[in-house]
């Protein structure tokens, strides 16, 4: 899953395993059958519910953290 693509960089090296677990558990919630490795046989559809949905699960997060719960 993670590639030397320059648009896929993560901005904090040490959270790439984390950020990679997370894509994961999102595909799976969402029923993406989403492999390590090459994933060509998705659609941009698919990749983009698991891009989209981490996106909402992280700013979720981040305003909960900001309401201090």
């Amino acid at each position: 899953m993670s590639t030397s693509n320059s648009s896929n960089k993560t901005n904090v090296p040490e959270a790439r395993e984390a950020m990679d677990r997370f894509k994961m558990e999102v595909a799976n919630e969402l029923g993406v059958p989403l492999t390590n490795g090459y994933n060509g046989n998705l659609t941009s559809a698919q990749n983009g519910s698991v891009g989209g949905y981490m996106v909402k699960k992280m700013i979720e997060a981040q305003e909960r953290q900001m309401a201090g719960k």
